[in-house]
């Protein structure tokens, strides 16, 4: 017996999104694969916060930090890292599109009870 998955594009994860499917699980779509992200603990929360803010004020108006927020990678990927700095284009944005590959600057990912994911299948896609 062969064994078919369905691949999610861009598209339908984000008319599934707003559909409410996902509303009680926290996930992001990475190669086409819906995935179910980790809980954050309280380390992971104040690490990224503290990164986050050190950044802002060092970057300035320069750069958008994005606080795991969404990013499209292809259409078949969009992680939401712990954080990323990217081109400073709010209004695109919030009315357009998630960033996009050529808007990312550097993206950062904490890891403690995800380090097997954040190794294998968000380190492929970077």
């Amino acid at each position: 017996m062969t064994v078919t998955t369905y691949v999610w594009t861009t598209d339908r994860y984000h008319q599934a999104v707003q559909a409410g499917v996902f509303d009680d699980q926290p996930v992001e779509l990475l190669n086409g694969e819906i995935v179910v992200m980790s809980p954050e603990g309280i380390p992971h929360a104040g690490y990224s916060s503290d990164a986050a803010n050190y950044l802002r004020r060092q970057l300035g108006d320069r750069a958008l930090i994005c606080e795991g927020h969404p990013i499209t990678l292809s259409d078949r990927s969009e992680p939401e890292p712990d954080l990323a700095i990217v081109a400073p284009l709010q209004q695109v944005y919030k009315t357009q599109h998630h960033p996009y590959p050529e808007d990312v600057f550097w993206l950062v990912e904490y890891s403690d009870t995800s380090l097997d994911k954040d190794t294998s299948v968000t380190a492929i896609l970077a």
